[in-house]
């Protein structure tokens, strides 16, 4: 079972309440009014731009007038999502968009993964982030560690009781690019082999150079959480330097999905792609 995060209580409280308020008929402007809100001031509600109080949700349930025990669900997630996460400690290095999708990745039960040049960061040992990190020209020199600690902070998603699933699509190439010298590479890929054989729940695919798949998902990173709650639909994140960020569009969710499900068929099985990182660390 995935920790409690507050971006996904958060995220979960708004589409329960617009799916709850579609279910008892009411237009968004009509609800908000009967609520004691303003049209705006519900839409940025529902839009998870503004955050419910104990007092301003009271009537809204009450309008909503659903059951005891759904009315306790409700506000168990509005007192989750009120409590403020590792990521948003943060804010002062990464924008609200990569603190809400942090927010998500902590709560998420399982994370698809695809890349084709770099390892994820998920999977990244600490001189491999930074070597990384810093050919960002747009990263001052002082924030470097900062981001590097960010980075090893979301990794204990993959430990303990309740880590996440993570299963990560990796072009044979980001095997052999040289980030941060053949050293550093060889630690990280050192480091994956002994990931793989730890966890369990890891389970990282290698797409051959002979293969077709990654040669058509091209050279862009993309991401696809899935949570525990039914109520939760799949939440996309692209790392595409033209096209990076959120992406919940349902049309292009699916053509991700169907991309990444593809790329698995054509990649190398758990024991083939091992082996092949093996190989490559020790050459």
């Amino acid at each position: 079972m995935a920790p409690l995060s507050p971006t996904v209580a958060r995220w979960e409280l708004v589409l329960r309440l617009r799916e709850l308020r579609e279910r008892r008929g009411f237009d968004s402007a009509t609800f908000a009014r009967r609520a004691g809100f303003t049209p705006a001031n519900w839409s940025h509600v529902e839009k998870g731009r503004r955050v419910l109080t104990a007092n301003s949700i009271g009537p809204v349930l009450d309008l909503l007038d659903v059951s005891a025990a759904e009315r306790a669900e409700l506000l168990t997630l509005l007192a989750t999502g009120r409590e403020r996460g590792w990521w948003a400690g943060a804010a002062a290095l990464i924008g609200p968009e990569l603190q809400r999708y942090y927010g998500l990745e902590y709560g998420a039960a399982t994370i698809r993964s695809y890349d084709s040049l770099v390892l994820p960061g998920l999977l990244q040992t600490e001189d491999y982030a930074r070597a990384l990190i810093r050919a960002d020209v747009t990263i001052r020199p002082v924030q470097v560690e900062q981001l590097v600690e960010v980075r090893m902070r979301r990794q204990r998603r993959l430990r303990g009781a309740d880590r996440a699933e993570l299963i990560a699509l990796v072009g044979e190439a980001s095997l052999l690019q040289q980030v941060g010298g053949p050293k550093v590479l060889r630690g990280q890929l050192e480091y994956l082999a002994g990931l793989i054989d730890e966890l369990d729940t890891v389970e990282v695919r290698v797409l051959p150079f002979r293969g077709e798949t990654g040669a058509v998902l091209g050279g862009s990173g993309f991401h696809l959480l899935d949570f525990a709650s039914p109520t939760l639909p799949t939440f996309g994140w692209s790392e595409g330097s033209l096209i990076g960020g959120a992406v919940e569009n349902t049309d292009r969710l699916g053509d991700l999905g169907f991309a990444y499900r593809r790329a698995l068929e054509g990649s190398l099985g758990r024991a083939d792609s091992l082996a092949l990182i093996r190989r490559y660390a020790r050459a």
